[in-house]
C-alpha cells in the first residue's frame, strides 16, 4: 500500500510514476475521496471542540442553579450531528482504503520502462546451452519414457494442470528440495520455517493477493481460508501487527511449501507437462530488511537463487522487468530463466523481488530503531520452483539413449543415483 500523506504530497510524481505501468488506476478518483474525507475530519474536530465547550459551559451553569434546557438541546444536536459524521468518516475510510488497496507499487527507477516481456532487460547470461548432437526430447516425452510422470492419472484423480511423480520423479522432487533447503540454510544463513499452507483473508491481503487478485488463488468459504500462492504469503505475515527490535534484522526466512493457483486468465498457455500447473512445489526465499539496505538485499537473494542454477550446471539469465510486466506488490524484479532444450528458449524459475515498504504497510510490519517505528521493506524470490527445475534438470542432461544423468550434487541426495534410466 502506498503512503496516503505521500500520494497527497506530490500526486504529479504518483500519477506518472503509476502511469509508466500501463495500467488503468483510480489515482482522480482517490485524490477527490480524500479531500472529502479531511473536510469532513475537519468538521468532526470542530464539532468535537464545540461539545467540550458547551460541557464546560453546562457544568458551569449547574454548578451556578443556572437554567441549562437551552445547552441541553444544542449538546443533543451536537451529539447527533458527531454521531452522523463518524459513519460517514467511517464510509469514507473504507472507501479510501479499498482503492488504496488496488494501487500497485510505485516502480523502482533503475527499471525499464515498457509494456510487457519483450521490453525487460537481460542483465547478465550464465553458462552455455548445450548443443546437442541428437535429437532432443522436452520433458514431458523423458518423463514418459522413464515412466517417472502419468499425466493421465493425475487428470483421472483431480483434473488437468496436475501432475504424478512417481518413483525416481518422485525422488528427483524431494532430492531437489532438500538439497536446495540444505543450500540456502547452511551456505547462505536463512532460517527455515514449516508454516501452514492455508491462510486467512488478512494474510493475503497483506502481502497484496487481495482483494484485486482473489480469481488466482483457491478459497475454502465455510473456513474463509485460502490455500496459498507461494509460501511468501504465510512468512512474510509471520510478523504482522507486530513492531520488531531493530537488532533482528535482516530476518531472512526460507520455506518448503506446496504452492496453488488457479491461472485464471491464463487457459491454453503451457497446458502441456509441468510448466504451469494449479499445484507445484517450491522453495521460497524471504527477507525483512532495514529501508536503506533493502536494494543491497535484493542483490543478495538473487545471488543466493543463481547459485542454486549454478551448483546444478544449469545455463540460466538473469532479467529485469520492465514496467508493464512488473508484478503489483513488486517495485522492482529480477527473473531467473533457466534455458530449456526441449522449448529451444530460457523460462522463468525465480522472480526475486524488492516490495519496499509495500506489503510492510498493508500488513502493519514495523521495527523500532528510535523512539518512533518504521516500517521494514520486505523481498522474496524463488529459490527455486522445484518442479520446473525437474523440467531442466532432465532436459538438459538428457542422453542419446534418453536416460537421463543427475547432477553430481544431487547424487547424495538420491541414494547416490548417476542417471535415471527407463523401468520396467
Amino acid at each position: 500500500m502506498i503512503d496516503i500523506k505521500f500520494i497527497r504530497s506530490d500526486p504529479d510524481k504518483i500519477r506518472e510514476s503509476l502511469g509508466k505501468r500501463g495500467k488503468e488506476i483510480r489515482l482522480e478518483e482517490l485524490l477527490e475521496m480524500d479531500r472529502i474525507r479531511r473536510e469532513k475530519l475537519y468538521q468532526f474536530e470542530q464539532l468535537r471542540a464545540e461539545q467540550n465547550r458547551t460541557g464546560e459551559m453546562i457544568a458551569r451553569r449547574k454548578k451556578q442553579k443556572e437554567n441549562v434546557d437551552d445547552l441541553l438541546n444544542s449538546m443533543s444536536q451536537i451529539k447527533q450531528n458527531i454521531t452522523h459524521l463518524e459513519e460517514e468518516l467511517k464510509s469514507y475510510d473504507e472507501q479510501l482504503e479499498e482503492i488504496l488497496l488496488t494501487l500497485p507499487n510505485l516502480p523502482h527507477e533503475s527499471i525499464p520502462v515498457g509494456k510487457d516481456s519483450s521490453d525487460n532487460r537481460v542483465e547478465r547470461k550464465w553458462g552455455e546451452p548445450n548443443k546437442f548432437d541428437f535429437e532432443t526430447w522436452d520433458h514431458v516425452q523423458l518423463g514418459e519414457h522413464l515412466k517417472i510422470f502419468d499425466f493421465d492419472r493425475a487428470v483421472k484423480i483431480s483434473k488437468t494442470r496436475f501432475s504424478l511423480s512417481t518413483g525416481m520423479g518422485a525422488l528427483l522432487e524431494r532430492a531437489l528440495i532438500n538439497f536446495m533447503l540444505d543450500v540456502h540454510t547452511q551456505q547462505h544463513g536463512y532460517k527455515e520455517v514449516l508454516p501452514p499452507f492455508l491462510v486467512n483473508s488478512p494474510s493475503m491481503q497483506g502481502t497484496g493477493q487481495l482483494p484485486k487478485f482473489a480469481e488466482d488463488s483457491f478459497h475454502i468459504e465455510n473456513f474463509d481460508l485460502w490455500l496459498i500462492p507461494t509460501a511468501e504469503v504465510p512468512v512474510t505475515n509471520i510478523y504482522r501487527d507486530e513492531i520488531l527490535p531493530d537488532e533482528m534484522l535482516p530476518i531472512k526466512y526460507v520455506a518448503y511449501t506446496p504452492c496453488f493457483r488457479s491461472e485464471a486468465g491464463s487457459y491454453g498457455k503451457d497446458t502441456r507437462g509441468m510448466i504451469r500447473q494449479h499445484q507445484f512445489n517450491k522453495v521460497e526465499l524471504v527477507k525483512f530488511s532495514r529501508p536503506e539496505e533493502s536494494w543491497d538485499e535484493l542483490e543478495k537473494l538473487t545471488q543466493d537463487a543463481e547459485h542454486i542454477l549454478q551448483l546444478l550446471g544449469l545455463p540460466y539469465q538473469v532479467v529485469t522487468l520492465c514496467t508493464g510486466d512488473l508484478g503489483f506488490s513488486a517495485s522492482k524484479t529480477y527473473d531467473l530463466e533457466v534455458w530449456l532444450p526441449g522449448q529451444s528458449c530460457y523460462r522463468e524459475i525465480s522472480s526475486c523481488s524488492n516490495f519496499t515498504d509495500f506489503q510492510a504497510r498493508r500488513a502493519n510490519i514495523r521495527f523500532k530503531r528510535d523512539k518512533k517505528p518504521e516500517f521494514v521493506h520486505t523481498l522474496n524470490g524463488s529459490g527455486l520452483a522445484v518442479g520446473r527445475t525437474v523440467v531442466a534438470i532432465l532436459e538438459n542432461y538428457q542422453q542419446p539413449d534418453h536416460s537421463v544423468v543427475i547432477p553430481e550434487v544431487l547424487r547424495p541426495y538420491m541414494h547416490g543415483l548417476e542417471r535415471i534410466e527407463p523401468t520396467l
